[in-house]
């Protein structure tokens, strides 16, 4: 199968919004030493810009978060009483739901609405995350919370991740922040949100990907989901049609150069002299790394399990009538 290659930028060689990006000279070690979520123990991996008289100082040894509102606080007390009357533990988890499937859901939520609830997920995850810096300012951004609906401590659904996004994004980036909270990592639920950008972005008409740079574990998880996607198209092409960059791009909405990425990862491109170019994708290659990795024709998700505005519309109506 020919390829057209065409000149493309380095996804690394992006520079980040300085508002966004950890300081230079600015300590990486956690300024939390413990995190309970809900009755989870987990070790933080970087510091996070909670306010210090709110954890009891520059570090604080334990910090205890709710797991429906992700208030916080550094003493077990308080945290147990709030835990017992948090307005959202008989709620589902803020925002509209705009996905269900295979016992998961994404809500959507605006910062600007849901202020206190937004900052405060965005302070844990910074626990997580090594360059993002935007909290306190979310009026600006969407949310899309990924929610476990068979969650056993919580029947409403257990928020175990998310990704946000500026409403107006100048670079048309589909992602600004993304995590999957360790709980619940290595379970491929990352890859359901990255899927779940992508799909929104097509229908948004926003052409792009996530902002830049990424860390170096984003960069794993995104290289994975373009080599799925390029496999899962090149696959569905008819052996003797040629197919360029551009076609790839298009059809799946992913960057020229993040395809590129993709190719060279899978290092299933060849130097060929042939009718169409003189790049071939080795489809015997494609189709053995797919083998491998374990890469099937059946999408990440269903884009039929999108809730559409008009079947929003009509429940809530059902609901007030």
């Amino acid at each position: 199968m020919a390829v057209t290659q065409t000149a493309v930028v380095s996804p690394t060689a992006a520079i980040a919004s300085p508002h966004r990006t950890q300081k230079r000279g600015q300590s990486m070690s956690p300024n939390v030493s413990n995190v309970v979520l809900g009755n989870l123990h987990v070790k933080p991996w970087y510091p996070s810009f909670y306010p210090e008289d709110m954890i009891g100082g520059r570090k604080a040894d334990w910090l205890y978060v709710c797991q429906w509102c992700f208030k916080y606080t550094h003493e077990i007390m308080k945290y147990s009483a709030h835990c017992k009357v948090c307005p959202l533990k008989d709620e589902p988890p803020p925002g509209d739901s705009i996905y269900e499937k295979d016992g998961y859901a994404i809500h959507q939520l605006d910062g600007e609405d849901h202020k206190l609830y937004s900052q405060n997920l965005s302070l844990f995850a910074k626990l997580f995350l090594e360059t993002k810096s935007v909290f306190f300012d979310a009026s600006t951004f969407l949310y899309y919370t990924l929610v476990l609906q068979d969650s056993t401590s919580n029947p409403n659904g257990q928020v175990v991740g998310f990704f946000s996004k500026e409403k107006m994004s100048w670079d048309n980036n589909n992602v600004a922040c993304i995590l999957i909270f360790p709980p619940w990592q290595k379970r491929g639920l990352g890859q359901i949100l990255i899927a779940a950008s992508y799909e929104l972005g097509k229908r948004e008409g926003r052409f792009g990907g996530p902002e830049r740079p990424l860390s170096a574990l984003g960069l794993k998880g995104y290289v994975s989901f373009w080599c799925g996607e390029v496999v899962r198209y090149i696959m569905s092409v008819p052996m003797k049609r040629p197919v360029t960059i551009k076609n790839i791009s298009d059809e799946t909405w992913i960057l020229p150069e993040d395809v590129v990425v993709a190719l060279k990862e899978m290092d299933v491109v060849e130097q060929r002299k042939t009718a169409s170019g003189n790049v071939v994708v080795n489809r015997g290659k494609v189709r053995a790394w797919a083998e491998k990795h374990g890469v099937g024709a059946r999408p990440l998700i269903d884009v039929d399990a999108f809730v559409s505005e008009a079947e929003g519309e009509s429940a809530d109506e059902e609901v007030e009538g």
